[in-house]
């Protein structure tokens, strides 16, 4: 008998936006910049990749290979997906 494996992600694990946001500003700050867009992939998962296709006007194949760690994704797709799932980005 096998056993799933099941993905590990952050978000699971958080119970405030404080917390949601707390992660996503130290992710930001990083030097490596696919360290947010990994977790903003995190995000989209947590949220339904369904349901921010739909509000993004982006296909759910375009959001997986977006956030899957192979590809830098254009400021435009990160864009809509913020506003989609609620996040405000802002320079300090």
């Amino acid at each position: 008998m096998s056993e799933k494996i099941s993905s590990f992600n952050p978000f699971d694990y958080m119970e405030s936006q404080e917390e949601v946001s707390t992660f996503l500003r130290e992710c930001l700050a990083d030097e490596d910049p696919n360290v947010f867009v990994s977790a903003l992939g995190h995000l989209v998962k947590k949220q339904g990749v369904a349901k921010v296709a739909a509000e993004t006007g982006l296909s759910r194949e375009s959001l997986y290979k977006t956030f899957n760690g192979k590809t830098q994704p254009k400021w435009s797709t990160i864009y809509k997906v913020t506003n989609a799932i609620g996040l405000h980005l802002a320079v300090a």
